[in-house]
């Protein structure tokens, strides 16, 4: 018996088990491949999406209301999506906001990334917490037609996140000057005037948002490509070094990223401040190891403890990789846990201003919980000199 052809499924998510999910298409049509992930925030998918830690990811909304306040032009983290696909229960449907400018399934579209609605999204958040992220491919064919057995061939064939070095294809090409602030109502964004710090961020795929809170406190900021090297830091004569946020396996970015943050280390004795990646890449160039999660944290509303103050913060995250708390040498305190599995989530030299989080204080679903961390940056900078 033949498909409706107005009830046949249009897209098609593939998992590397066998396992198939069949739903209603949007945004670009074709295939792509990658692991799959879930996040559990309720807001911020157009973030999500553009945030270049996600690369090598389709991700799966737990949140039903996907698409129903459209995008904007302000809220981008970075120039284009970089997570693969998404994954969502229900269709989008017509934005209904002032700040909106163009509908989610056209933006998608525009931009060359599939997504699918009309998905069992706890069933497949499910699958992801027991058997760990799977690897998938996600189709989308508006006629309906699929080779399945060559979409569970792909989902197979897709190498993992496991040894692979993201940074490089997420980083910026050349250096860049940063001077834009937090949004703030009435204003908006607004531009630092009388800059305190002068910070080298390195760029392991940095959110915009990070950089404004750099400037918030005072920071003139130079971008710097991933693989720069420490004399291509040290030459702007910075007052702290930032490391950023990025995707990927964190021992494969290590390659190049841990011998620049020794030397830094070694010859000077500047603040360090990093976060996501970049705690992950601190954490190597002190000594410690890191560990492949089995499904990661996605989400904004995990709950970390700061071990030092006994304060809990509501923090987003984005990672599936983590620092093994375990492996952490002498003279490197760990200083925040994740409440839902004790996993580490910050570190700090016990002699010097050099510290990193797991999490992102940028992202504020606290919202005010962990903006101290930037503070805390410059207050270093201030005191050295």
């Amino acid at each position: 018996m033949a498909l409706d052809t107005q009830s046949r499924p249009t897209a098609c998510l593939a998992l590397a088990d066998g396992t198939l999910f069949f739903g209603h298409g949007f945004g670009a049509t074709g295939e792509t491949t990658a692991e799959l992930c879930f996040n559990t925030a309720m807001t911020g998918y157009q973030e999500i999406m553009t945030d270049p830690s996600y690369a090598g990811q389709v991700v799966t909304f737990t949140f039903p209301h996907v698409g129903n306040v459209g995008v904007n032009v302000d809220d981008d983290e970075t120039g284009d999506p970089v997570a693969e696909g998404m994954v969502v229960k229900w269709d989008p449907t017509e934005p209904s906001n002032w700040r909106s400018t163009e509908r989610l399934a056209d933006w998608l579209a525009a931009r060359g990334r599939i997504a699918i609605g009309g998905i069992d999204t706890r069933r497949l958040t499910r699958a992801i917490r027991q058997q760990g992220a799977p690897h998938v491919a996600l189709a989308h064919d508006p006629e309906g037609n699929f080779d399945i057995e060559a979409l569970v061939a792909r989902a197979r064939g897709f190498p993992g996140l496991v040894g692979l070095d993201l940074a490089k294809k997420v980083t910026c090409a050349q250096s860049y000057r940063w001077d834009e602030m937090r949004w703030a109502w009435p204003e908006g964004y607004t531009r630092l005037a009388d800059p305190k710090f002068k910070v080298v961020a390195i760029d392991y795929g940095a959110k915009r948002n990070i950089l404004r809170c750099l400037a918030s406190v005072g920071c003139d900021v130079t971008v710097l490509p991933a693989t720069a090297t420490a004399d291509e830091v040290l030459v702007h004569d910075p007052d702290g070094v930032f490391l950023s946020n990025g995707p990927g396996d964190p021992a494969a970015t290590g390659e190049y990223a841990v011998p620049m943050i020794r030397d830094v280390l070694d010859r000077t004795d500047l603040p360090v401040f990093g976060i996501c990646l970049g705690h992950q890449m601190l954490a190597l160039a002190l000594g410690a190891q890191t560990i492949k999660m089995n499904h990661g944290h996605h989400g904004a509303n995990h709950p970390v403890k700061d071990l030092e103050t006994g304060k809990v913060e509501i923090t987003s995250m984005n990672h599936g990789f983590a620092v093994d708390s375990q492996t952490l040498p002498k003279g490197v305190v760990e200083t925040h846990v994740s409440l839902f599995d004790g996993s580490n989530c910050g570190i700090r030299m016990s002699d010097r201003p050099v510290y990193s989080v797991q999490y992102h204080p940028e992202a504020s679903p606290g919202p005010q919980d962990s903006f101290y961390l930037f503070e805390r940056f410059a207050d270093a900078m201030g005191k050295r000199g």
